[in-house]
């Protein structure tokens, strides 16, 4: 428990603060499986559409710090070589 209404308000606000950046990542993560599921289908153009739809939540994540660039980076680069080398 705070000590201080200053420590109280900060607790409300970093629990605040949890709830929303969790909600945010989940919806990231959430883009990514519907890459990936589309990538397993085999459908090259649902898989190229789900990664268009998917690139700029990703980015947004990362601006934001909810995930390292350079992990959003490795997503990127990995999706978009999975896509490529599915057969049209």
């Amino acid at each position: 428990m705070a000590n201080s209404p200053q420590a109280g308000k900060r607790a409300r606000q970093a629990e605040q603060r949890r709830q929303l950046h969790q909600s945010q990542r989940s919806k990231a993560r959430t883009y990514i499986k519907k890459v990936r599921s589309a990538i397993a289908s085999g459908s090259k153009g649902a898989a190229r559409d789900a990664f268009r739809a998917a690139e700029p939540v990703m980015d947004r994540m990362a601006r934001k710090g909810l995930f390292h660039p350079n992990t959003i980076a490795r997503y990127k680069s990995r999706i978009s070589a999975q896509i490529k080398a599915l057969a049209e």
